[in-house]
C-alpha cells in the first residue's frame, strides 16, 4: 500500500443522495479505519443508514463505527434551513456555542486518528459546507494539523 493511503487523514462524508454501496465504496477506497457518526439521532428512512445497519455494514468491511451523538445538532434547529445564510448561521452557532461544550469528544477523535490514521466523520448532508461535520473537521485541521478531504 502506498504511503498516501496510510497517512493521517480526516475525511468527511454525507449520505444524502448516495446509495449504501457508493457510500461504503468511498470509505474502502480511502482506506478509512474508523467511521465517526456525528448525527444526534442515528436514524434514517434511507436504507442502510440507521445506526445498527450502518454499523454492521462498516464492521463487515473491518471499519470501526463510533456514534458520537453529543456532537450532533438537534433536529429542531435544522427545520428552517432554506438558504446558505441559514446554514452559515447554524454552523456559526454550533461552532461557538455547542461544540466548545464537547471538546472531549473532539479529543477522542484526535487520539484515535493518532492510532488508526484514517478516519471519516459522517452525517446526512451531501454538501459538507451545509453540515456541522465541516466545523468538526476544521477544528481537527486547525488545532492538530490534520489534512481534511470531503468525499
Amino acid at each position: 500500500m502506498d504511503a498516501q493511503k496510510t497517512d493521517e487523514m480526516v475525511f468527511t462524508l454525507g449520505y444524502e443522495g448516495r446509495s449504501l454501496e457508493d457510500y461504503l465504496n468511498r470509505l474502502v477506497k480511502n482506506n478509512v479505519q474508523i467511521l465517526f457518526d456525528v448525527r444526534k439521532n442515528a436514524i434514517s428512512r434511507k436504507y442502510g443508514f440507521s445506526k445498527s445497519r450502518l454499523e454492521k455494514s462498516v464492521n463487515n468491511l473491518n471499519i470501526q463505527y463510533i456514534h458520537l451523538p453529543e456532537l450532533g445538532i438537534d433536529s429542531s434547529q435544522r427545520k428552517s434551513l432554506n438558504t446558505q445564510d441559514d446554514y452559515d448561521a447554524l454552523l456559526a452557532n454550533y461552532g461557538n456555542l455547542i461544540l466548545p461544550n464537547h471538546l472531549d469528544s473532539v479529543e477522542k477523535i484526535y487520539r484515535l486518528i493518532k492510532i488508526n490514521k484514517r478516519i471519516a466523520i459522517t452525517c446526512f448532508e451531501a454538501m459538507f459546507y451545509q453540515c456541522h461535520r465541516s466545523v468538526i473537521a476544521k477544528i481537527l485541521s486547525t488545532n492538530y494539523g490534520f489534512q481534511v478531504k470531503h468525499i
